[in-house]
């Protein structure tokens, strides 16, 4: 498993939490950084995968 897979999730996580941090305090500022975390999370994430299947298609051939 790509390592980042794991990192983005994790920023994800990290994401939705200060989202809804923000949400529940009514920081706007908070809730903006936490879905740009969130959605920075899910392309590094997607990035990840890509890698895992190129990885597994080179090791197929």
């Amino acid at each position: 498993m790509d390592l980042d897979r794991i990192e983005g999730a994790g920023h994800e996580v990290k994401g939705a939490v200060k989202e809804a941090a923000g949400k529940v305090t009514g920081d706007k500022k908070t809730e903006l950084k936490g879905k740009i975390e969130k959605n920075v999370g899910s392309v590094q994430r997607e990035i990840g995968e890509a890698k895992d299947e190129l990885r597994d298609e080179q090791d197929r051939s």
